[in-house]
């Protein structure tokens, strides 16, 4: 494999191996597209339409007729824009947490002036859906509610097909970070009946950072366009993006090379079928999973695992952060830990978009095996050897 990577140049200061959950490998056609010579967003109208095109690639991907729009920002961009746009004084907001990201999302409704209350769950668990109905029964005086599909420092996957739904039942709009999930895991946005639905470009659509994709139900806008009060703040406020396409008019200069660069990574996602796709992340992660188990390491989960990130625990005697430097230090590669608390717990792999392929997987995992039996680690197993036969 060392073969491989020595041909596609990139070894060398600036060219470490990277298996982080986000930002992935770019494909060498989009970072090529991003250099083209460009033209003016703000005055040719051309651009305009070539954007509502990239922003339709996006909906048909999440198997949706809703409208998306592409903001310049990195995906946080959007759950902060989603959460500023809904959220009027006083409102009540269900933030569904079992994870970092989710429990994260408490802090946009409170900017707002939102009353955010918690439905909190194991951190090493999906959301059973069973258990959020019971609450909601005795509880569903909620405008909205935030959940994550895939909560990138755990990797825990929740099923947005059923709590979406569960939520339009009640009456209570869906807000969905799916930054680490779509591309990689199945999204059918009208089906599920998800009003916002949240992306960026450097996960699983491999695609330069710097993106963010907001995908609105007909729902979401109205009641954003029906506040009784003005949205905090012009960039977060979605409402300015209402009439782009009819006025061939953007609220601010577009950045037009990153545009480029996902709208060309939107093509490859579309020519190799998304179906195809979504297969081959599943099959890498279920290999992945079962030769770390197999190499007698433990998965953090319990369950909810997720087609882009594997999360496993380190022997305490190593330690993720020793064992990531280790790996930078010697074989100039860049693999994750987690957030606080888990930072020196647990390290992630990141099996999504580019690097949910073979030849990808397998060198990490050839580098974490040799690292862990470098610094002590005893198994009589071969890490590589277990994926390839899994795989």
């Amino acid at each position: 494999y060392l073969s491989i990577f020595i041909g596609k140049g990139r070894l060398g200061m600036n060219n470490k191996f990277v298996y982080t959950p986000g930002p992935t490998n770019v494909r060498d056609n989009v970072r090529l597209e991003r250099s083209k010579v460009t033209t003016n967003p703000d005055i040719d109208t051309d651009f305009v339409e070539f954007y509502k095109g990239t922003c339709d690639k996006v909906s048909k991907i999440l198997n949706t007729k809703n409208e998306t729009y592409i903001l310049c920002g990195e995906g946080i961009l959007g759950l902060e824009a989603a959460c500023a746009t809904l959220t009027e004084p006083g409102d009540r907001v269900l933030v569904i947490n079992n994870g970092i990201f989710g429990k994260g999302f408490m802090d946009f409704v409170k900017i707002y002036g939102g009353d955010g209350v918690y439905y909190s769950s194991d951190y090493r668990k999906e959301i059973d859906t069973d258990k959020l109905n019971e609450f909601l029964q005795r509880d569903h005086d909620f405008k909205y509610a935030t959940l994550v599909h895939c909560d990138t420092p755990t990797g825990v996957k929740n099923d947005i097909s059923k709590i979406c739904r569960l939520l339009n039942e009640y009456g209570i709009l869906s807000v969905v970070d799916s930054v680490a999930g779509m591309g990689g895991e199945e999204v059918k946005g009208d089906d599920w009946k998800i009003d916002v639905l949240l992306g960026g470009s450097q996960k699983a659509f491999s695609a330069p950072p710097g993106l963010t994709t907001v995908t609105l139900s007909n729902r979401a806008k109205e009641v954003m366009e029906s506040r009784k009060t003005s949205v905090v703040g012009f960039y977060c406020n979605l409402n300015i993006w209402k009439n782009y396409y009819i006025e061939k008019w953007f609220p601010y200069t577009m950045p037009i090379s990153d545009i480029m660069a996902l709208d060309l990574a939107l093509d490859n996602i579309l020519d190799e079928g998304i179906e195809n796709v979504i297969l081959r992340h599943s099959k890498v992660a279920d290999a992945t999973r079962k030769a770390l188990q197999g190499f007698g390491l433990e998965l953090f989960l319990e369950n909810g695992f997720c087609n882009t990130v594997t999360a496993f625990k380190v022997p305490e005697y190593i330690g993720a952060v020793k064992l990531k430097n280790y790996i930078n230090d010697k074989y100039n590669a860049i693999i994750s830990t987690s957030l606080k608390p888990y930072d020196n717990e647990i390290i992630r792999i990141g099996h999504m978009g580019e690097n949910a392929r073979l030849e990808e997987i397998s060198y990490a995992l050839n580098l974490i095996g040799k690292a862990l039996k470098d610094l002590g680690y005893v198994s009589e197993k071969n890490l590589l050897d277990l994926f390839n036969g899994y795989y």
